[in-house]
């Protein structure tokens, strides 16, 4: 999947001054690598019994849940704050430029559910370490990680812990 690194817009300077944003709409643009990038993250946990995928707002939403389609998987989405209607659990996080809270609702995930949390980019690890926060919190077990993109320079896998990460494409610089 090396390849789809050229279908992958780098913006500098966003959202801050010295930040290179990995910009995936661009590969979601075009319908060969998209399907790919879906199906090659899908792929390495078709025996993994996943009951629920977690998608990370806001582009984990677009992977997450074609990931759970092909995992016969449900999906629970995880929010900025004030986005969803129902009682909801939150954790805070530091990013590499500010910090943020994500939350779920209270009920989405139940104990003992395999859970594989999804997003486009794992970067310092804050937002993932959240997610899987506040699926352990709700009794869920973190089976793994799945990522489009690693920035391995900001070693976002050291907050992770044991959580194992899958990232299709790597960034060592």
């Amino acid at each position: 999947m090396e390849h789809l690194k050229d279908k992958i817009r780098h913006v500098p300077d966003f959202p801050k001054p010295g930040i290179v944003y990995y910009d995936i709409t661009t590969l979601l643009l075009d319908p060969t690598g998209c399907r790919e990038a879906f199906d090659g993250l899908a792929k390495p946990f078709h025996d993994a019994r996943i009951d629920l995928v977690v998608g990370i707002e806001s582009r984990g939403f677009i992977f997450g849940s074609a990931v759970a389609d092909r995992l016969g998987a449900g999906f629970v989405p995880v929010r900025k704050p004030g986005k969803l209607p129902a009682r909801i659990i939150q954790q805070a996080y530091d990013l590499e430029y500010g910090s943020d809270t994500l939350e779920m609702h209270h009920d989405a995930v139940q104990p003992g559910q395999r859970i594989l949390i999804v997003d486009d980019l794992l970067a310092t690890g804050g937002t993932a370490r959240a997610a899987a926060d506040l699926v352990t919190a709700a009794g869920g077990d973190v089976v793994s990680l799945a990522v489009v993109i690693e920035l391995q320079f900001l070693n976002g896998r050291d907050k992770l812990g044991d959580i194992p990460t899958f990232s299709a494409l790597q960034y060592t610089s």
